[in-house]
């Protein structure tokens, strides 16, 4: 995996190899092997290399052997031996085993249809000098970043907003229409990032850019319609099975060791049990565990560990470790998160990375593509409920969700009853699945001050995710069109985001999801519900499929998504104090009247209930960590000011320079 990024000039002058330099430079968390810079006139283009395919040949930016074409390239592209050798067949040479260099020639025989034969995860530019164009894509479920921006002369891109920064054209600002979607989503709707004028290219879409002109299009799409298909359970679980055989078979092309995430739930169960069964692979597992048992996985970690016999290594994480590495890691989110999920996920990475370790395998993917998280069991129980709104019966099944949640278990049926209400006018809305989540995160927006709530007050951000909804979305199942919500929006803005790729690759570490095989996508896509969610049986099929692989304890254990503590992390309640320097630096009166963006008096009471030991909510909780990721990135990336915390990365620091 690697870091990329480009110019191109609109206005005839030539592309400066110095503002190239330190767009890489700033980038060589993600490449720390080697590094690159090819200019041709108006177009420039920087690469940071993590070597792990033709650790010899691959350097880049690379050129086709006319010369005509050159690319940069972050990702991996999984079938690329069997497209070199299709390309083979039609007469093309190779100077070396990478797979970028088929990318390149893949664009020469197919033009930017090219992707639609690639089975990986990318983001890349390709400069075509015969047609005066660049062309820039990325990966169907958005595993890989590319960002970009445009100033009256130039299209700058790369694969992380701090790139952009160290050019000097480039402002820095806050979108507050991305902070309002941020606050209800939990990231911006695509192509929106953080920083006005700043964009990401969402998933599964290309671009043209030629004359200063940009052309964007989607080349994929998920298909949830209902299918006609009668098979039986074994028809399906035999193809479920074979399809993520060979999807974990593929992402163990390399030539360097590959490790897997074990986390004790049942996906990366699955993937690890893979690789020991079905391949030769040495299988080398990391996991995280909690000093706090609420979050703490490690019985069945270990349970794995002897069932698969791997070699494996784990990493501790208290309330304090979240606290000391949160700065680095809102360094590489670039976005606000309003749970401090991604900060155990950065020091497993760093695990990975001690260890020698360049790229890991990871069940991403499966929850959304196979119906397991609570959210989906929910979306059933609320339909269920609907139909009879004024049973007493129905709402009791409510207390089937969430187990892990303790304050919400402890609430009366009335109170489940109202924090899962179904309104009439909700009924029939495209969003029926997801109101009670995004309703929960919209109430951190009270803590806005008094001018960012004046100037939200005419964008609604359910409004502009409608627009972005498919014409045959109201044809779908509720149940798919939970699936399908999760799948473009959570997934790619938070999940493969800021609990992913920004994670692993602060610590220069790749990681691979065969559950994101887009074969598997589009084959889960078409399994019936019942197969999916049998009753209030989670992912029945991947259970169903693989049940003489994992263990019985680990297929029928409660659902229990990954989580990490929070407020706790940040404010010692038995101090009734701030752990750390900048926690406090960032929450005072004063620094939240300067960046303007949250009410002091309403942050301040929110500390000092955290303080006393009363915020047990997950509203409280993710209000603090919103409130002060949020007031890390103002100061980091649009102040250019260090926090006091001793904890700055190197590299980013640069940015503050």
């Amino acid at each position: 995996m690697c870091g990329i990024a480009g110019i191109i000039q609109s206005d005839r002058h030539t592309v400066s190899q110095a503002e190239l330099q330190s767009m890489i430079d700033m980038l060589s968390h993600r490449g720390p092997d080697a590094s690159g810079i090819k200019t041709c006139g108006t177009v420039g283009f920087a690469h940071s290399r993590l070597s792990i395919v033709d650790l010899a040949g691959g350097a880049q930016p690379m050129q086709s052997a006319d010369g005509m074409l050159s690319i940069t390239f972050n990702g991996e592209i999984y079938n690329h031996i069997e497209l070199r050798a299709q390309l083979a067949s039609r007469g093309y040479q190779f100077q070396t085993h990478s797979d970028t260099e088929v990318i390149l020639y893949m664009y020469a025989e197919y033009g930017p249809d090219c992707v639609q034969q690639l089975n990986g995860q990318w983001a890349f530019a390709i400069h075509d000098e015969r047609q005066q164009q660049v062309f820039l894509s990325r990966d169907r479920m958005g595993i890989r970043p590319l960002v970009y921006t445009q100033t009256p002369s130039r299209f700058i891109f790369a694969s992380e907003i701090k790139a952009l920064f160290t050019l000097p054209d480039v402002e820095r600002k806050t979108d507050l229409t991305a902070l309002n979607q941020l606050f209800t989503f939990w990231s911006p709707l695509p192509p929106r990032t953080f920083f006005a004028n700043v964009f990401e290219l969402p998933p599964a879409h290309s671009m043209i850019v030629k004359n200063g002109q940009l052309k964007i299009w989607q080349y994929w799409k998920l298909d949830y319609s209902p299918n006609e298909e009668t098979r039986s359970l074994d028809d399906w679980a035999e193809e479920l099975r074979a399809l993520l055989i060979h999807a974990t078979q593929l992402r163990l092309r390399a030539d360097v060791n590959v490790g897997a995430y074990l986390s004790g739930g049942l996906d990366s169960s699955v993937t690890s049990a893979i690789i020991r069964n079905y391949t030769n692979a040495p299988l080398n597992t990391f996991s995280v565990v909690f000093n706090d048992k609420e979050y703490d996985e490690s019985r069945y970690q270990q349970e794995m560990i002897q069932e698969l016999g791997t070699e494996h290594q784990t990493v501790c994480c208290s309330y304090e470790d979240i606290g000391r590495v949160f700065p680095q890691v809102i360094q590489h989110t670039e976005k606000p998160v309003l749970r401090t999920a991604p900060a155990p996920m950065f020091l497993l990475s760093k695990l990975v990375h001690d260890n020698q370790f360049k790229v890991v395998m990871t069940g991403e993917g499966a929850d959304e593509i196979l119906g397991g998280y609570d959210l989906f069991k929910e979306t059933k129980i609320r339909r269920f409920w609907s139909r009879q709104p004024d049973s007493k019966i129905r709402p009791l099944l409510l207390k089937r969700l969430y187990p892990y949640i303790k304050n919400l278990q402890a609430q009366s049926p009335a109170y489940l009853k109202a924090f899962f209400n179904i309104r009439p006018e909700d009924i029939n809305s495209p969003f029926f699945s997801h109101l009670p989540r995004w309703e929960l995160t919209s109430k951190l927006k009270t803590f806005f001050s008094n001018d960012v709530k004046q100037q939200m007050i005419d964008n609604d951000p359910l409004s502009d995710f409608s627009d972005q909804l498919p014409e045959q979305f109201s044809k779908w199942p509720s149940f798919c069109q939970a699936q399908f919500l999760e799948t473009v929006n959570l997934m790619p803005g938070y999940i493969l985001s800021s609990q992913g790729d920004r994670m692993a690759m602060g610590n220069s570490v790749e990681g691979r999801f065969p559950f994101l095989d887009y074969r598997v996508v589009e084959f889960a896509a078409r399994i019936p519900i019942r197969f999916k969610m049998n009753g209030l049986n989670e992912k029945y099929l991947l259970k169903y499929a693989l049940r003489d692989v994992i263990p019985e304890s680990i297929r029928q254990r409660p659902k229990q998504p990954y989580r990490a503590p929070e407020a706790h992390s940040f404010i010692d309640t038995k101090k009734q104090a701030a752990r750390f320097e900048y926690v406090d630096q960032l929450l005072s009166t004063n620094k939240l009247q300067e960046n303007g963006l949250f009410n002091p008096t309403s942050v301040q009471r929110l500390v000092k209930k955290i303080e006393q030991g009363r915020a047990i909510g997950t509203r409280d909780n993710m209000a603090l960590v919103g409130i002060l990721s949020t007031q890390l990135l103002v100061e980091h990336m649009i102040d250019k000011q260090p926090i006091a915390s001793g904890n700055n990365d190197p590299a980013i620091m640069k940015l503050l320079a």
